[in-house]
């Protein structure tokens, strides 16, 4: 059965989104310029093609029902030992995506799934890279910050290039568009049929 990987995720907005990608470009990550800077909500998942617009039904849903929230990075943080990652931490934000991830892997519905770790919401910067190159990061965006208002979130599909690219933006409430850059790549048409991966 044809199957792809999707993610969810709410995108950081400029001028920060591509600031933090050329940083951990600079950083060594080389994934960085395939993955638009964001505050994930479903990690990379794999469905079956055929299931696409289920999943765009309820994520039409659930954002059809969410309020715009106010989001803050400051500092950075760290998973290590136990995972390779340096991230941006949120200092205002978090109870609303921790909220709104809930919603979006809710138990009934098409994107119900498993977490390896528990949720904890945040901007990597760094991931998989040396420890030297990851103490860089933690040490260069330790002061960083930036707010924004988030009035959405955005479905991804990751191409066989290894490239995320968005396939739709979902705005909350009646809601007015928000900073949901692409910021690699072009958006995927939504009229084209997704990518399909033989498994």
């Amino acid at each position: 059965m044809g199957t792809v990987t999707l993610g969810v995720s709410i995108a950081v907005p400029e001028p920060y989104g591509s600031q933090l990608q050329q940083l951990r470009a600079g950083f060594g990550d080389a994934a960085a310029h395939g993955i638009p800077t964001h505050v994930t909500l479903v990690p990379p998942t794999e469905v079956a093609g055929d299931r696409l617009p289920q999943i765009r039904a309820h994520l039409a849903e659930v954002a059809a029902a969410f309020a715009p929230f106010p989001m803050r990075l400051a500092g950075t943080g760290t998973f290590r030992p136990l995972s390779p990652v340096v991230f941006v931490k949120l200092a205002e934000g978090a109870p609303g995506c921790t909220r709104l991830q809930g919603l979006v892997r809710d138990p009934q519905g098409p994107l119900d799934r498993e977490l390896a770790f528990p949720y904890h919401p945040h901007v990597t910067v760094a991931h998989g890279i040396s420890e030297g190159a990851m103490d860089l990061a933690f040490d260069t965006l330790a002061d960083y910050a930036a707010e924004w208002m988030c009035t959405g979130f955005a479905l991804y599909e990751q191409g066989s290039d290894g490239v995320w690219r968005k396939l739709r933006e979902y705005p909350f409430g009646s809601g007015a568009a928000g900073g949901v850059p692409a910021q690699q790549g072009p958006p995927v048409d939504e009229a084209s049929e997704p990518s399909v991966r033989r498994s």
